[in-house]
């Protein structure tokens, strides 16, 4: 891997970690679950060879702190602290912007915000629960995350919260096992340190978000919703493909499953660059 250029940056609350590497236009990679800026490790650098690749910690994750670390976490918020990030990098130029999971969620709210900012975004799997036509079964399942990490603890809860995002699959058919990469087994400690403030923090903020499908309807000309080959029928998925088609939005099929940035990255990068275009 090149060794990016690490930075910080003071936000509104809290202190951004960010690295950027390579040259050529700004490609923001926004990170979801309990990831950082690692995440985008197996990708990075195959982009950077076309673009300027800009990663981050969300704040509270890894290397981002927060102020107060009892601090609620808004949707707003995380999408204010991308944009901080664009006027930083890409002063004055709109940029291509990556965003995964819970990170997709905060740019999908950049978009919307700050549609000046944003050139191209490809969101993939938001889980934006709210735009589904079930999404009360779906405030019920973050309500039993909440009450099952609260009582029982962080595992007990993620296997909760595990179970319901599966919920609806065909699992007739065996999975194949899937092995990980070098760089993706090493950051698993990172993001079992990460995983209790993103399971009582931001899941239940973010799911509980509902963009605004009129403002991304207007805007639906620079907006890639995308969703994991090997995962239709899991929730994220089937929030993405329905806001996709409520939208009249561009949908596509990535390598993998919700994961699948992580388990299948050169494929992955691969796709990404021709959803904007390379």
């Amino acid at each position: 891997m090149t060794d990016p250029t690490i930075g910080r940056l003071r936000v509104n609350g809290a202190t951004l970690h960010y690295e950027v590497r390579g040259q050529g236009p700004l490609l923001l990679l926004i990170p979801g679950g309990a990831g950082g800026a690692a995440a985008f490790d197996g990708i990075a650098d195959d982009l950077a060879a076309e673009y300027t690749v800009a990663t981050y910690d969300p704040r509270g994750m890894s290397r981002s702190t927060l102020d107060d670390p009892a601090a609620e976490q808004r949707v707003a918020e995380h999408a204010e602290d991308a944009f901080r990030l664009l006027e930083l990098l890409s002063p004055g130029e709109p940029a291509r912007v990556f965003g995964s999971s819970s990170g997709a969620i905060a740019a999908l709210h950049l978009l919307t915000a700050r549609p000046d900012r944003v050139e191209r975004l490809v969101a993939h799997e938001p889980p934006v629960v709210e735009v589904l036509p079930d999404a009360s079964e779906h405030r019920a399942l973050i309500a039993r995350v909440q009450e099952t990490f609260h009582a029982q603890g962080l595992m007990p809860a993620m296997a909760v919260f595990a179970a319901g995002l599966k919920k609806g699959e065909d699992t007739t058919e065996p999975k194949a096992e899937l092995r990980l990469p070098p760089q993706a087994a090493a950051r698993a400690e990172q993001t079992m340190a990460n995983l209790p403030y993103f399971v009582g923090r931001i899941v239940p903020r973010f799911m509980s978000y509902a963009p605004d499908a009129p403002r991304l309807q207007a805007l639906s000309d620079r907006l890639v919703l995308a969703g994991g080959q090997d995962s239709r029928g899991e929730l994220p998925y089937r929030a993405a493909a329905f806001l996709a088609e409520r939208l009249g939005a561009e949908f596509r099929h990535f390598p993998g499953g919700h994961t699948g940035l992580t388990t299948h990255p050169a494929e992955f990068g691969a796709t990404l660059r021709k959803a904007f275009g390379g």
